[in-house]
């Protein structure tokens, strides 16, 4: 269980790095350090301090969603949070915060499905794969294929969406199609504001990539 939650984590991130116009000054600005904060924790931080500065991160996640519960974009990345700290954390407890994003996320879709160029549907459908199924978690092939396919269509060339649709893929053992995916995430334009998050992305890509081409021979 512990290394199921753990590998949530690794994949889990946001789709697009521009605020929609809806949010207000002080909650975009509070968004854009949320963004760069997560970041810095999960690709710079060793492992072993990861979960502590989550736990923080998803207090700062919930003040803002608190401040502004009509956005959609401060709940996914409240959910974005949750799930990377209970990535960090493992364990049953670490199931528990995967739920909540999973809240979350569907109260985001609810406000706003486009929001973030569909990011929560990106998520969302990243969980569904990756969490395990009844009678032990919420785990649903066929839903996360649904949702991830969504995604591609609010955001066809973005990096997360053919990024996560392409992990799905290659867990399916369709290998060429998750090639497609995963060379379409590679050739995703750069996000304002998200150097290091698409610096992270790239590599995993790359390494997923790998790993199928060795798969097709």
């Amino acid at each position: 269980m512990k290394t199921t939650v753990r590998r949530i984590a690794l994949c889990l991130i946001a789709a697009a790095s521009i605020p929609a116009l809806a949010l207000t000054e002080s909650s975009a600005q509070q968004l854009e350090r949320i963004q760069g904060r997560w970041a810095e924790i999960h690709y710079k931080m060793p492992a072993a301090s990861r979960e502590a500065a989550f736990a923080e991160l998803a207090q700062e996640a919930d003040r803002a969603v608190a401040a502004e519960p009509k956005a959609a974009e401060l709940h996914i990345w409240k959910a974005i949070v949750l799930s990377t700290w209970a990535g960090a954390k493992g364990g049953l407890g670490a199931l528990d915060l995967v739920k909540q994003a999973k809240g979350e996320l569907e109260q985001a879709m609810q406000l706003d499905a486009k929001a973030l160029q569909g990011s929560a549907y990106t998520s969302l459908g990243s969980l569904y794969y990756q969490v395990p199924g009844w009678p032990i978690g919420f785990g649903d092939d066929k839903k996360a294929e649904a949702l991830l396919k969504q995604a591609l269509a609010l955001n066809p060339d973005g990096i997360d969406s053919n990024y996560f649709y392409g992990d799905f893929l290659q867990r399916q053992k369709r290998f060429a199609e998750a090639k497609v995916a995963l060379e379409k995430a590679l050739a995703a334009a750069d996000r304002p504001g998200r150097a290091s998050a698409d610096a992270g992305r790239r590599d995993e890509a790359r390494q997923l990539l790998k790993t199928v081409q060795a798969k097709l021979g």
